[in-house]
């Protein structure tokens, strides 16, 4: 079953540590978002590989949108 990683909160996306296919443990870094100028990494709570990455840098994102999916 697919887990989505998700945004928190409205931010922008600074970097991307993973690709599709990567393969992530618990507690690996998905993404690096900034905030009113706080860098949040968000990690995963779910090991498995890297599907998808649904942003790239510079993308805005909203509290719910999904940042990737793990299978």
């Amino acid at each position: 079953m697919p887990h989505h990683v998700v945004s928190d909160l409205v931010a922008n996306v600074l970097s991307i540590a993973v690709s599709a296919g990567d393969y992530v443990d618990v507690g690996a870094e998905i993404v690096l978002l900034e905030s009113m100028k706080m860098e949040i990494p968000v990690l995963t709570e779910h090991a498995g590989t890297v599907v998808e990455v649904k942003v790239e840098v510079g993308d805005v994102v909203q509290e719910g949108d999904i940042l990737a999916i793990i299978a």
